[in-house]
């Protein structure tokens, strides 16, 4: 097991609290203006990952700071039960011994997560702008290697935009009972099973993941096919500064190719313009084997930004 380096004068390290989340999420912000050029990160995904139910805050979180300033966070965590164990590393540049200390605390935690579940391999994942405020050669010489890419697309709206007429055997519906939350949830199980990266999650835990307790359910519809029953789930949010969001569009394998995807993007282009949103987004695995990204793009969706994930297997 890797000892990690002793920090330098000036820089010091603890976990992060509950009552840390506004100095993170702050701190995320300014990597986003350096990476994307605008502020990005909203305070309720910063304190919906600090309560994320697989992490230990005094263990699997840190908070690098130069004198009072906070320079640096790290979180890990561990959906999979596995050897398969997450990571979130955000580093103002400059800062190269302070990004290797983070990096070999936050390495030997995963490698322990996942042998407390019986692995004897930690594969970790971190995702990263493609122009990173981490360096990538450093990364890359500790053993990290990018495996994937994805997109963040987005499209201009406008009154142009209508609400469009469903084909003929499908009805949507909006998610407002507990039945029809437990049915998305299921839809969205069984439509990304096969994806790339993919862990499943019970309903309780996929509640917290989109931070449910808050969640507007009626940005979230059901598609109805006559003679195959509820065949795919758009889950949209309105939460975000900068954009409205599609969270997840999912279709089952027996509804592809009816134009289902389709007609679910056109809907939410319309509620949002509706609503007087003027721009939407959303991520797409660039590998994508339903071919996601061309359906997109074929929308009028367009690249903003992209994001790799990092894979390093470490022994445990």
């Amino acid at each position: 097991m890797t000892t990690p380096r002793t920090l330098p004068p000036g820089l010091t390290v603890r976990p992060a609290t509950l009552d840390d989340a506004a100095a993170v999420c702050a701190l995320l912000n300014e990597v986003d203006l350096l990476e994307i050029g605008r502020a990005e990160t909203e305070l309720s995904e910063v304190r919906a990952d600090l309560k994320h139910p697989e992490v230990d805050l005094e263990r699997d979180s840190w908070l690098l700071f130069e004198g009072d300033r906070l320079i640096g966070y790290g979180l890990v965590w561990d959906d999979s039960g596995g050897e398969r164990v997450d990571m979130d590393q955000y580093l103002l540049p400059g800062r190269p011994e302070g990004a290797r200390h983070l990096f070999d605390l936050m390495e030997a935690r995963a490698a322990q997560r996942a042998a407390a579940n019986g692995a004897a391999r930690a594969v970790v994942h971190m995702h990263l702008n493609t122009a990173p405020t981490t360096d990538p050669n450093a990364i890359r010489a500790r053993g990290w290697s990018p495996v994937r890419r994805y997109n963040v697309l987005v499209r201009p709206l406008s009154a142009a935009d209508r609400i469009p007429a469903p084909p003929p055997d499908v009805t949507l519906r909006p998610c407002l009972t507990e039945p029809d939350r437990r049915r998305a949830h299921a839809l969205l199980q069984e439509s990304f099973a096969d994806h790339f990266d993919f862990q499943p999650r019970t309903y309780e835990q996929w509640l917290h993941d989109i931070d449910g307790e808050n969640a507007d359910w009626s940005l979230v519809w059901i598609a109805y096919v006559d003679g195959l029953g509820d065949a795919a789930v758009l889950r949209t949010h309105d939460n975000r500064t900068s954009m409205a969001w599609i969270g997840h569009l999912g279709v089952l394998r027996a509804a592809r190719g009816r134009g289902l995807g389709s007609h679910l993007l056109r809907h939410a282009f319309a509620h949002y313009a509706r609503a007087g949103r003027d721009r939407i987004g959303l991520g797409v695995d660039t590998d994508n084997s339903t071919g996601a990204l061309a359906l997109y793009e074929r929308h009028g969706m367009t690249l903003d930004f992209a994001v790799d994930t990092w894979e390093l297997i470490r022994s445990c």
